[in-house]
């Protein structure tokens, strides 16, 4: 255990280094959030004057959901680096070398949470600059940060797991194309769930994106309710775990072709 834990740390340091060197690929992902914060703050802000909506500013609401949305679309691209790596015959280097074979998935799911937890704080600042105001403090900061690196983890492993299954380009970006966008309209991100269709608000009852907005917002308000917060991170990390339980065996796949 010792030793796959020291080789997931060295393999999460590899990855993020691999960012770093792309200055323009990290600003992107930073830029990126913070215009959707500004633009869809700016663009919807008077939504809140819909009745049932109950009033308040919308980028207190609209924050929380930008977070989680970043965390789903930087997810859902982590199979993207593992096609790279298949495709220059790194990974086949390191099946050959000692290094630990969890460590070849958990050290990308750390790099990602590392980037989701800067993205967060990054997201969640500039919301402060622009007036937003969140009174569940530090704690509800954390909450939402934990809930959407948990909801990262498990898009991320699922990427992983396809990547390493099909190994196409294009099959992944079809894939999360086809997954991330519906997700995040069908959640409470960006508008709230007493105003969606009622076959919309059913089916935010089983989205994952849905569960990290609603644990993140409720943490963020004035009265928190404990008990939404850890149902909804209770779900998301048996989520994490199962999406875990996948990419493992499609590495055993990819493993058993090689």
């Amino acid at each position: 255990m010792t030793t796959a834990l020291a080789h997931s740390r060295s393999m999460t340091t590899r990855h993020l280094r691999e960012i770093w060197r792309q200055p323009w690929y990290v600003a992107i992902t930073l830029v990126q959030p913070v215009i959707w914060l500004l633009l869809f703050g700016a663009l919807f802000k008077r939504v809140v004057e819909i009745p049932g909506f109950g009033g308040g500013d919308y980028v207190d609401f609209l924050t929380p959901g930008i977070v989680v949305m970043t965390a789903l679309f930087s997810a859902g691209w982590s199979g993207m680096a593992v096609i790279e790596d298949l495709n220059r015959g790194v990974m086949d280097r390191f099946l050959v070398s000692p290094v630990s074979r969890a460590s070849l998935i958990a050290g990308r799911l750390g790099q990602l949470a590392i980037t989701i937890t800067i993205q967060s704080v990054v997201v969640v600042g500039l919301g402060l600059a622009v007036g937003a105001r969140f009174p569940g403090g530090l704690a509800g900061v954390a909450v939402l940060v934990a809930c959407s690196v948990l909801l990262a983890w498990s898009v991320g492993a699922l990427s992983i797991g396809l990547a390493l299954v099909a190994r196409q380009e294009e099959t992944l970006i079809g894939a999360v194309q086809f997954v991330v966008l519906p997700a995040t309209f069908l959640s409470a991100g960006l508008m709230k769930q007493s105003l969606a269709p009622g076959w919309v608000r059913s089916v935010a009852r089983f989205n994952p994106v849905n569960w990290a907005v609603d644990a993140g917002r409720a943490a963020l308000g004035s009265n928190v309710d404990w008990g939404l917060v850890a149902s909804r991170f209770g779900l998301l990390t048996l989520l994490a775990i199962a999406c875990g339980c996948v990419a493992t065996r499609a590495f055993h796949a990819y493993q058993t072709s090689v």
